[in-house]
């Protein structure tokens, strides 16, 4: 993709631009998606951590909406 194409699709609102990339994402195929996707042994391991610590303790987790309200208020 050409800069030019680039920098006019990032002019749309955001409304299109969220549609577009649904649009891109959904036009993979499974196995596309699968290759691009990989997570490396140390990205394993830990999402392997994180899963058994929130087992350990489910009432560690943070809703997401205190997680955004916490993104939001850094703007």
């Amino acid at each position: 993709m050409s800069s030019q194409a680039l920098s006019e699709i990032l002019k749309l609102p955001a409304n299109e631009r969220a549609e577009l990339a649904m649009a891109l994402w959904q036009s993979l195929t499974n196995a596309e998606r699968d290759a691009e996707l990989v997570l490396t042994p140390e990205q394993e391991a830990e999402l392997d951590r994180r899963w058994a610590e929130h087992l350990a303790d489910p009432t560690s987790a943070i809703p997401w909406e205190a997680i955004r309200r916490k993104l939001l208020a850094r703007e």
